[in-house]
């Protein structure tokens, strides 16, 4: 039985370890958290900073292969151990690439990738420099995630909300979709692409609302995108699984925005909707298996649950009942216990013929299940019956 290991325990480990079961793989998760969504699903969970170089190592020793859920781990643990044999997906060097914005940015620039026009700032001041340069956006070069550590600048009042420490300053583009495409790539260098998603945002939040997948692209587009998202998986030279996402204009440019070096939001439709989901796909590019068949077998679409505005605390789902009871819905609760604005604490997947049957759920989904807390939830119920006795009453006094 391989042994392998997931550095961090959040919802992507959780779904990983589910794609486990599958296979002959002995699983152990490290995480600073031991009430976190992927703890019971593992056999062997370890307490342990996934950022500690120490923690990172001694995790990783005893063990054949090492994956991650999140950017954020110590890549000089990583280099050792894949020194001293242990497999790692995805390799050290990719992942050191693609950790930080900036070395990101240059990797696209150094291997002729087409990526948005970009200046590298150090601190705000250099941002506040170059308002020439608006409309931009503004990332931090480590540690951003789901929409932290990025701020959209539109105008130069919108530069103090920039970062005081090192980021990218990118050239806002016009563009008419936001795709994601999904590549794996084995240890002998060999690859599959999953059909491509459009993904619409969440403006205010910054973060995916719901995803179509597949993408509706012209053929000319398409090729553009399955290439250039090839194109930045070889050069990385890494196996393993990578989620490119890309922004196309309406005149049909293509350009790369962000590489996510493992199994992705963008990605969890396949569960449900392609024959080998991104879970199960990983697993066999780590245990040495034939790639899976990447199509879809229906089209699909999916819903993010995060948490409502200004609610916070122990997690309670409103209206989970009555999305249950649609047909072709498949609800994912990550079992995270505490919600709180703009935390992600689930998803739903709809699957379809039709892309008009998938966008009506996809937002009736949006408007009918809410994450708030059990506190809020029950107030939120108690003024509903009371409106509802209310308009009751009233039609009563109607017909008298």
């Amino acid at each position: 039985m391989v042994k392998a290991g997931i550095l961090g325990g959040g919802q992507l480990g959780r779904m990983l370890l589910q794609a486990a079961a599958n296979y002959p793989v002995v699983t152990h998760v490290l995480e600073s958290d031991e009430n976190c969504p992927a703890a019971h699903l593992c056999h062997h969970f370890t307490k342990g900073d996934i950022r500690s170089f120490d923690d990172v190592y001694n995790f990783g020793r005893g063990l054949d292969a090492l994956t991650i859920e999140i950017e954020s781990v110590n890549v000089d643990a990583l280099e050792r151990l894949e020194a001293e044999g242990v497999r790692v997906y995805p390799k050290p060097s990719a992942l050191r690439i693609i950790k930080n914005k900036i070395s990101q940015k240059e990797f696209y620039t150094a291997n002729s990738i087409p990526t948005a026009e970009y200046i590298i700032t150090q601190s705000l001041e250099d941002v506040r420099k170059r308002t020439d340069f608006l409309p931009a956006v503004h990332k931090i070069g480590m540690g951003g995630y789901d929409g932290k550590g990025v701020q959209l600048m539109k105008t130069a009042e919108d530069v103090e909300k920039g970062f005081h420490e090192p980021g990218v300053l990118e050239k806002m583009i016009a563009i008419d979709k936001e795709i994601a495409q999904i590549v794996a790539v084995n240890d002998k260098g060999e690859t599959v692409i999953y059909p491509p998603v459009d993904m619409v945002f969440d403006q205010r939040l910054n973060l995916l609302d719901y995803q179509i997948s597949p993408a509706e692209l012209v053929q000319s587009v398409l090729w553009k995108v399955e290439a250039i998202s090839l194109r930045v998986v070889k050069d990385l030279k890494s196996p393993g699984i990578f989620a490119v996402e890309l922004l196309v204009t309406r005149g049909g440019e293509v350009y790369v925005n962000e590489t996510a070096p493992r199994v992705h939001n963008s990605g969890h439709h396949t569960i449900e909707a392609n024959y080998s989901s991104q879970f199960d796909m990983l697993w066999r590019v780590i245990l040495g298996y034939p790639l899976g068949n990447t199509e879809a077998i229906l089209p699909a679409a999916i819903v993010n649950l995060v948490g409502t505005e200004g609610s916070s605390g122990e997690a309670a789902y409103v209206g989970l009942e009555e999305v249950m009871q649609m047909d072709n819905v498949f609800v994912h609760i990550y079992g995270k216990e505490e919600t709180k604005p703009g935390r992600k604490m689930g998803h739903v997947t709809i699957i379809s013929r039709e892309k008009q049957d998938l966008t009506y759920k996809a937002h009736r989904i949006k408007n009918t299940l809410k994450v708030m807390s059990k506190a809020d939830a029950a107030a939120a119920k108690e003024a509903a019956e009371t409106a509802a006795n209310a308009a009751s009453t009233s039609e009563m006094r109607d017909h008298q």
